[in-house]
């Protein structure tokens, strides 16, 4: 309860607990249904903030590149120009203007990065990952409010946020309801003290922060996607499609992706094979031969995330390869320092987040990592 009331302190304090930061929450909510779905998305795209850790912490090795950088799992993704951005009416305003994008070719995983290819790194590197260090009041401070005050020295301890489903339907605003700061969450035990990764080794790696994913990319050689360069690939050559797959709904027809299905957060009737996360490939890919670029686990992306980013782009004459925007702002969070991710993952529904659309933009900050948040990398011709 102590760790639960302070995760609590933790989102007020950050401005992150809409029923405290949205006082007319529940009657904008209820006028109309996109009016709900803005609120609902405010809430959970936020995915709560992880304790901050410095990312040059003493501790950490230098990461060397591979000597023997490899493009072994990787396939080549053609460029092209296309339309980004929002597609369908469940589109957030940070998904408007859609406007027109070029990108040049790159090479991207086929597979969100496994644990076992993660295990691979830290074997040769002795990289610890940000949830396996202790947090630095004075780097999370940086991202809260003039004046939060410092919590009890017993809750800044190495954790992460595990899911857990709540006995009861709960306020689907609030989404402290169904994570939980657990002590001794990391890569090497996503659910906690006593959970394991031996068995999963072909399962995507969570709870990596955005600093932990870029020290794996520099280290096999590799980078992070840009947000273009993410949803071009996601799109696998369909113009204008609401989904990697199409347009079919994510719950007709056969199961196109490992995502919450049933009632979220109470009941997943599991339809798609899997409760949590699910091993590479065990969806069929897009069309460019990428698997689980809908579901399964949210993906990093080099950029920073900017809720007005696309406004400042948007030209006839379009844009070639755009890198992300100088610096970070979300209004939900203005001190927050972060990132974009994308694709969605085991836990989006469409009654709070429809994350799997290939145009929805999420966004977290660079030290959060947590049980449904991984990523993949690309690598220049």
């Amino acid at each position: 309860m102590k760790l639960l009331r302070y995760f609590s302190w933790l989102l007020v304090a950050a401005q992150l607990s809409c029923g405290q930061n949205q006082a007319d929450a529940p009657q904008t909510a209820a006028a109309t249904p996109s009016a709900a779905t803005d609120t609902v998305a405010s809430c959970v795209s936020g995915v709560p903030s992880r304790f901050a850790v410095a990312p040059t912490a003493p501790s950490q090795p230098a990461i060397q590149p591979s000597a023997n950088p490899q493009r072994e799992g990787m396939v080549w993704v053609e460029g092209g120009t296309f339309m980004m951005g929002a597609d369908n009416d469940q589109a957030r305003p940070d998904e408007y203007p859609k406007h027109k994008v070029s990108v040049d070719g790159f090479w991207m995983d086929a597979t969100e990065v496994t644990n076992a290819e993660f295990a691979r790194f830290v074997a040769a590197t002795g990289y610890v990952t940000t949830a396996e260090q202790t947090p630095d009041w004075e780097e999370l401070k940086k991202q809260l409010p003039p004046g939060t005050p410092k919590p009890d020295e017993s809750l800044l301890v190495p954790a992460s946020l595990v899911f857990q489903s709540p006995e009861g339907q709960v306020d689907l605003r609030n989404f402290a309801s169904w994570w939980a700061w657990q002590n001794g969450a990391n890569w090497r035990q996503p659910h906690g003290p006593g959970s394991s990764i031996k068995g999963k080794e072909n399962y995507p790696v969570v709870h990596v922060s955005w600093y932990d994913a870029q020290a794996y990319a520099k280290w096999a050689g590799k980078r992070l996607p840009t947000e273009a360069e993410w949803e071009w690939a996601a799109r696998g050559g369909r113009q204008g499609n609401i989904y990697p797959w199409g347009q079919e709904p994510i719950n007709t027809g056969t199961p196109k992706a490992n995502t919450w299905t049933g009632r979220f957060p109470t009941t997943n009737t599991e339809q798609d094979g899997f409760y949590h996360t699910a091993p590479a490939k065990s969806f069929a890919p897009n069309g460019f031969g990428l698997y689980d670029m809908a579901g399964n686990v949210w993906e990093w992306c080099a950029d920073y995330y900017h809720s007005s980013y696309y406004s400042t782009i948007n030209t006839p004459a379009g844009v070639r390869n755009p890198p992300g925007p100088a610096h970070s702002y979300d209004p939900d969070e203005p001190y927050a320092r972060k990132r974009v991710i994308r694709g969605g993952s085991f836990l989006c529904n469409d009654s709070y987040c429809s994350g799997f659309r290939v145009a929805a933009r999420m966004k977290s900050t660079e030290d959060s990592g947590m049980e449904h948040v991984g990523f993949r990398c690309v690598k220049d011709k």
